[in-house]
C-alpha cells in the first residue's frame, strides 16, 4: 500500500479546534474505518480524549511563553529570576524611613563674653544606633551623627541648655542634629565553610530581608556586597584626618569623610527567593592571592584556532576567554558572621514622637585632656526624637510592580552614559563627602594644534568631559567646592563613568545680581505694602534652590510674577544689574549685564555661569512711578 502524506494542521489552541478537526481527520483518512461519530460511541470518547491532552499541552506551551516575556510573565519565581537577570533587586519589604533628631548636652568653656560651647565633647555616634517606637519597632540610623561637624547639608543647631543660677552665664548648651534612620529588626547568623567550594550559597533563615549590615569572617576579614560578582571594586570611607591624608584634612570641617575606592577580592551577591528569603552568593577563586583583576588569560586566547596551542576538550568562546577566577574568592575553612536587618512593612508607619527609647548606641570620642566623669555625663544626654511620622514601610512588590521596576531599572543601566547621567550621579554624592549644590557638564574644548602652531579653532574632545560644580557655605551661599568634595567626587564617579571618558572637574563661576524695578500702581494703592510684596516675589523667583548653571534670566517672566499683585498696574522698568565688590561681600566676578541683554533675555557667561540673589534685602531695590502718592521707593 503506497504511503499517503495526510495533512496535519497546527494551528489548533483549544479544545473544540482540537474536536473539530481530529474528526474531519478520521472522516477523510479513515471513512471506511470509522463512521460512527455519535457523541456517545467509543470512538467519540478516543477523539474527546485526545483533544484534552492536545488542550491541556497546548496550555502549558503558551504558559512557558507566556513566562519567559517579561511583560507577561506572573510567577514570582520567574519574576525573580528575570530580575537577577537584569540586575535588579527585587523588594521583599520596604522599611519605614523616618528623620530623627538627635540631642546631647555639651558644657561651657570660658570666660564673659567669650563663653562658648566645648566642642571636645562632642560626640560621633556611628551608623547603626537603634531606636524603638512604643509599639515595639525597632529603627536603625543609617547615617553616622558626628556632632564635630556643622556644614549646611547637615547643620548643628545650638542652644543653651542650662545657666547659673547666680551669674546667669551658660554651663551647658544643647546640640541637635538630624540623621536619617529606617525600620528592621537586626540579627546575626553564622555560616560554617570547610574547603572552598565554587559558587557556594547560603540562605539566610529570616524572611523579608532589607538589607545585608556587614559579613565577617572569623580572621576579621570584611566580606563586601556586590551588586554581581564580576564587580571588584567596593566604595570605603576614611575620616578625613591627619593621619590619612594630611593635604585634605583642612576640609574637615566640611568633609568629614574621604571616599576610597577599593578592590575586594572577598565579595558576594544576594539573590532575592520567592518563598520571601534571601541567598548570599559567593564567587569561584580558591586562592588567597587577589584575584579580582579582569585580565584575560593570553594561553586562552586563540585556543583551538589554527598555528595555536590545540586545547583537544576545550571550546574557544572568543566572548569568554578569561580564566582568572574573577569572580571573588570562595570561603573556606572559615566561619561568616552575617548580620543583617530584616522586617519592614506597613506597621512600621509610627507617628510622629513616638520613637525615643535607646535600644542600642555607641560612641566615638577623643577623651584625651577631657574630663571622664563629664564624658559619661555627655553620653548620658544623648536623646532621639522624630518630628515627623515615619513612612515608606512597604510589603513585597506585586507582579505588576515587579515588572515596570526590572524594566525601568534595566533603561537606567546603573552607568553614567549620557549628559543626565553624570548629573544625577554627581547629585547623589552623599553628604558627609561634601555637597554638591550645583553641577554642569560640557563636552571639552582644546586649541587644535598643528606642528608647533596653535591654530585660531577650538575643537571638541570627545573623550574629555568638563563637570562644573559649586557648593554651599554655612550661609547657603554659593561658593566653590574644596578640594576633598572634589577628590570624593572623581572617585565616586569612577564607578559609572565609561572607561574612555575623562572627567575634569572644575570650579563654575557665580555672578551675583542686583534687582532694580519700577511699578505703576492702581489708585489708591499701598504703595509701601505693594513694594514689601513684590520684592518678595522677586526674592522667591531668585531663590536658589531655582537655578541651576548657564540658565537664563527671562525678564518677561519676572515681569509676569509681579504683575500678579492685585495693585499693580504695570511694570515701566525692570533692570538686571551686577554686583561684584569683594568688600561688600561678592564673588568678585565682573559681568557686563547690558551686553549680555539679548532681546529681554539675560544670558549668562560663555563660561559655565549661575545667577545669584545673595542679599536680597538691599540688592531688591523698587520705585512707584505712578497712582496716587506716586514716587515713592523702598
Amino acid at each position: 500500500m503506497p504511503n499517503v502524506t495526510k495533512d496535519v494542521k497546527y494551528l489548533n489552541k483549544d479544545f473544540t479546534q482540537f474536536r473539530s478537526n481530529l474528526i474531519e481527520f478520521a472522516k477523510q483518512y479513515y471513512p471506511n474505518t470509522h463512521q460512527d461519530f455519535n457523541e456517545s460511541s467509543p470512538g467519540m470518547m478516543f477523539i474527546e480524549m485526545a483533544a484534552y491532552v492536545g488542550d491541556v499541552m497546548s496550555y502549558y506551551v503558551d504558559s512557558q511563553f507566556k513566562e519567559s516575556l517579561l511583560g507577561y510573565s506572573e510567577e514570582l519565581r520567574t519574576l525573580y529570576s528575570m530580575a537577577q537577570t537584569f540586575g535588579y533587586k527585587p523588594r521583599l519589604s520596604a522599611p519605614s524611613s523616618v528623620k530623627m533628631e538627635v540631642f546631647q548636652v555639651v558644657p561651657a568653656k570660658g570666660t564673659a563674653a567669650n563663653i562658648e560651647p566645648d566642642y571636645d565633647y562632642t560626640l560621633n555616634i556611628p551608623v547603626g544606633a537603634r531606636i524603638s517606637s512604643t509599639n515595639g519597632t525597632t529603627f536603625r540610623t543609617i547615617q553616622d551623627c558626628n556632632f564635630k561637624y556643622d556644614s549646611i547639608r547637615s547643620p548643628r543647631n545650638v542652644e543653651i541648655f542650662e545657666r547659673d543660677t547666680n551669674t546667669q552665664t551658660p554651663t551647658f548648651y544643647l546640640l541637635k542634629k538630624e540623621v536619617q534612620a529606617r525600620s528592621g529588626n537586626i540579627t546575626t547568623e553564622e555560616f560554617t565553610f570547610t574547603g572552598a567550594k565554587k559558587y557556594s550559597r547560603i540562605k539566610l533563615a529570616n524572611q523579608n530581608i532589607v538589607e545585608i549590615i556587614s559579613c565577617v569572617d572569623t580572621d576579621g576579614n570584611t566580606w563586601y556586597e556586590v551588586d554581581s560578582l564580576a564587580q571588584d571594586t567596593v566604595f570605603d570611607e576614611t575620616e578625613n584626618v591627619s593621619d590619612n591624608d594630611p593635604t585634605l584634612a583642612q576640609h574637615s570641617s566640611d568633609v568629614p569623610y574621604l571616599l576610597k575606592l577599593k578592590r575586594a577580592s572577598k565579595r558576594f551577591s544576594t539573590f532575592r527567593r520567592p518563598d520571601a528569603k534571601m541567598e548570599l552568593r559567593f564567587g569561584a577563586g580558591i586562592s588567597d592571592s587577589p584575584d579580582e583583576e579582569i585580565i584575560p588569560n593570553p594561553d586562552n586566547i586563540g585556543s583551538n584556532l589554527s598555528d595555536s596551542p590545540t586545547k583537544l576538550f576545550e571550546s574557544f568562546d572568543p566572548t569568554n576567554f578569561l580564566k582568572t577566577k574573577t569572580y571573588g574568592q570562595a570561603p573556606s575553612d572559615t566561619v561568616l558572621s552575617v548580620k543583617y536587618s530584616y522586617g519592614g512593612g506597613t506597621s512600621d508607619n509610627v507617628p510622629s514622637g513616638d520613637i525615643t527609647n535607646i535600644v542600642g548606641i555607641s560612641y566615638e570620642v577623643d577623651t584625651t585632656s577631657l574630663n571622664l566623669s563629664m564624658v559619661d555625663l555627655v553620653k548620658k544626654s544623648v536623646a532621639f526624637s522624630n518630628p515627623e511620622a515615619s513612612s515608606g514601610g512597604l510589603g513585597a512588590e506585586s507582579p505588576t510592580e515587579l515588572r515596570e521596576n526590572i524594566k525601568a531599572h534595566f533603561q537606567s543601566q546603573g552607568r553614567a552614559v549620557t549628559r543626565e547621567d553624570y548629573i544625577v550621579r554627581t547629585y547623589s554624592l552623599p553628604d558627609k563627602y561634601g555637597n554638591i549644590a550645583k553641577a554642569y557638564i560640557v563636552q571639552d574644548d582644546v586649541l587644535s594644534q598643528g606642528g608647533d602652531v596653535v591654530q585660531e579653532r577650538l575643537i571638541s574632545n570627545p573623550l574629555a568631559l568638563n563637570l562644573y560644580v559649586l557648593g554651599y557655605n554655612s550661609n547657603k551661599f554659593l561658593t566653590r567646592v574644596n578640594d576633598a568634595v572634589k577628590e570624593n567626587l572623581k572617585t565616586y564617579l569612577t564607578r559609572f563613568r565609561p572607561i574612555t571618558d575623562a572627567v575634569n572637574i572644575k570650579d563654575g563661576y557665580v555672578i551675583n545680581i542686583g534687582v532694580n524695578y519700577s511699578v505703576v500702581t492702581t489708585n489708591n494703592a499701598n504703595h509701601q505694602e505693594t513694594l514689601l510684596i513684590a520684592n518678595d516675589i522677586i526674592k522667591k523667583y531668585f531663590e536658589i534652590d531655582r537655578w541651576q548653571i548657564n540658565q537664563p534670566i527671562i525678564l518677561s517672566k519676572l515681569q509676569a510674577e509681579i504683575l500678579t499683585i492685585d495693585s499693580v498696574a504695570s511694570v515701566t522698568d525692570l533692570r538686571i544689574t551686577n554686583k561684584y565688590k569683594t568688600i561688600d561681600g561678592y564673588g568678585g566676578n565682573v559681568y557686563d549685564i547690558n551686553s549680555a541683554n539679548k532681546n529681554g533675555i539675560v544670558y549668562p557667561a560663555l563660561d559655565p555661569s549661575i545667577f545669584e540673589l545673595k542679599y536680597p534685602l538691599k540688592d531688591i531695590v523698587g520705585n512707584v512711578v505712578g497712582g496716587e502718592n506716586s514716587g515713592g521707593q523702598y
